[in-house]
């Protein structure tokens, strides 16, 4: 993992101070991200396999992107920025909520985040950046939620956390 600088925050997403990546996930600090949903014209929702090489997470299926903005980035910007590398899609995001989690790791890292949630829309089909994606899919809400309740191993526990919250985000807007 490069040390690149991440923002601390408070418990109201109010910036401390920066530090370096591997610091704050050894330590457990409070810092800030964000995920992005990918939905396309037929409601499924594009998950990414995490690549092989992560420092946490590996080989897990997740969001269509998540990362952390650098100290000058505005965080709107830079998950539309790593969509785009991740994933080469690019989509008007919009945030649709925030939260706070912390996730313990096997091999002792931490997440602990006040992470903003994104959402967005595309039909088009994903050119990954191996570095950071293995694979993705387009899945129903429905597969989704089965394969939670039957293997959840097999997701991110960020996703798993989120996942409903989302759902109910996304059946409120077509509702509308």
């Amino acid at each position: 993992m490069k040390d690149e600088l991440l923002i601390v925050v408070d418990e109201h997403d109010h910036p401390l101070a920066e530090a370096g990546k591997m610091e704050v996930h050894q330590k457990g600090i409070l810092h800030r991200a964000f995920s992005v949903f990918i939905f396309n014209q037929e409601g499924k929702w594009l998950l990414q396999q995490r690549a092989d090489s992560k420092y946490h997470s590996a080989g897990l299926w997740t969001n269509a992107c998540c990362s952390h903005p650098h100290p000058a980035e505005k965080t709107e910007d830079a998950a539309a920025k790593r969509l785009h590398e991740e994933m080469g899609i690019k989509s008007v995001l919009n945030h649709i909520f925030s939260f706070t989690y912390r996730a313990e790791f096997e091999n002792g890292l931490t997440e602990y985040e006040f992470d903003h949630i994104y959402s967005g829309y595309s039909n088009d089909v994903p050119s990954i950046n191996k570095g950071e994606v293995m694979a993705y899919r387009y899945v129903s809400i429905d597969e989704i939620r089965k394969e939670i309740i039957e293997k959840p191993e097999t997701f991110t526990k960020w996703f798993v956390m989120m996942f409903e919250k989302v759902n109910q985000y996304k059946s409120d807007k077509t509702a509308a």
